[in-house]
């Protein structure tokens, strides 16, 4: 078993061994989307290793295109689906933001201020900045939202 500090919110769950970092986030219930059910292919479960970066396992080929994509990478910026816990002293934060798949989404928020930075669940863009209103038309500026997975694996 390790332990998997998330600085985020505070929280340090134990898992097995050779886990996903995802399943210390699902362990703590924090609201990941896996867009694409863990495999590998969205930003939705971006975080940054602040901490054992040699603890994880190493970054896969398809990690690698993926986190190519993300406006928001750094240095430190791993999938959570990917990473697996071989070790002690894993400690993780994530973006600031929530991740939207469909305009549907944002939809109910229309005429509302956005609470957090609103990011594209590919590239992890942000499409509405925190404390912005949301408006019919800059939705409809969003036609390329609508996240599918098959295109995704098709691309990869």
């Amino acid at each position: 078993m390790k332990r998997v500090a998330l600085t985020t919110i505070n929280r340090t769950p134990e898992i097995k061994t050779h886990a996903r970092v995802l399943d210390a986030l699902l362990a703590e219930e924090v609201g990941v989307m896996m867009a694409c059910g863990g495999r590998g292919l969205c930003a939705t479960c971006h975080v940054y290793v602040d901490a054992g970066q040699e603890a994880l396992t190493d970054v896969t080929a398809r990690e690698q295109r993926t986190l190519s994509r993300l406006t928001s990478v750094r240095g430190n910026s791993r999938l959570a689906c990917q990473a697996r816990v071989c070790g002690e002293g894993v400690r993780v934060s994530l973006p600031e933001g929530l991740y939207v798949v469909k305009q549907q989404d944002l939809e109910s928020m229309i005429g509302k201020r956005a609470s957090a930075n609103i990011l594209h669940p590919i590239t992890g863009r942000i499409l509405a900045e925190k404390g912005k209103i949301i408006t019919r038309s800059f939705i409809m500026q969003l036609s390329d939202l609508d996240y599918d997975v098959s295109t995704a694996l098709a691309e990869d």
